[in-house]
């Protein structure tokens, strides 16, 4: 297309800039009103691939993948694998996705919106294996209102202390910090070193 002269075809490409601008800017509103985190609880067999497997639909849906938290030492009564994951995604999007989870052959025990809106981080050091590390996950994950989101576990040698850090979340603020009295107690009576974080973050 030809134009009179540089100033018609500048105010043309910035008008068209203006309007491609408007339109993504009202398709980021759109998908901001529809969004929502949610939780997705789900069981997996104990066979290669099923993690990716329970991936692929979120992929499709565009899903924005917060968390995924794989108890791989831990298994239902049915002898499956608990699975977690938290994402954003269109909330219209959501009965599709457990569809096909279903399709797959992956049971979705929970899928809703996400409660937990607080988080903190701690280390634990001692001998973490030797006292359940387990059970300490389960005393936080038992709560209700709080949950262990992330673990890593450190272990420079077989009779060396190790350490463990765990991302906690929770429903808000004073869940938090009841988490945090639970992971004391469990401390004080398994010996283990809680080191605790300044503040605590947004989840």
């Amino acid at each position: 297309m030809k134009w009179a002269n540089r100033e018609t075809a500048s105010a043309y490409n910035n008008l068209c800039t203006s309007f491609i601008s408007f339109k993504w800017h009202r398709r980021i509103q759109e998908f901001m009103r529809n969004a929502m985190r949610l939780s997705m609880d789900l069981e997996l067999q104990d066979i290669p691939g099923q993690l990716l497997l329970a991936l692929q639909p979120l992929r499709d849906s565009k899903a924005n993948i917060i968390s995924v938290v794989h108890h791989r030492d831990r298994k239902t009564p049915r002898g499956m694998i608990p699975v977690r994951f938290v994402v954003e995604m269109d909330r219209s999007r959501l009965e599709t996705v457990k569809k096909q989870l279903a399709d797959s052959g992956i049971s979705v025990v929970r899928a809703g919106e996400d409660r937990f809106i607080e988080a903190i981080s701690v280390v634990l050091v001692g001998h973490i294996l030797d006292s359940d590390l387990g059970d300490t996950v389960k005393r936080i994950d038992s709560t209700g209102f709080a949950e262990v989101m992330d673990l890593s576990l450190t272990m420079p040698g077989v009779d060396d202390p190790s350490s463990a850090y765990l991302r906690i979340r929770a429903t808000g603020k004073a869940e938090i910090q009841k988490a945090l009295t639970i992971l004391r107690e469990v401390g004080a009576e398994k010996k283990i070193l809680v080191i605790e974080p300044i503040e605590v973050e947004a989840a």
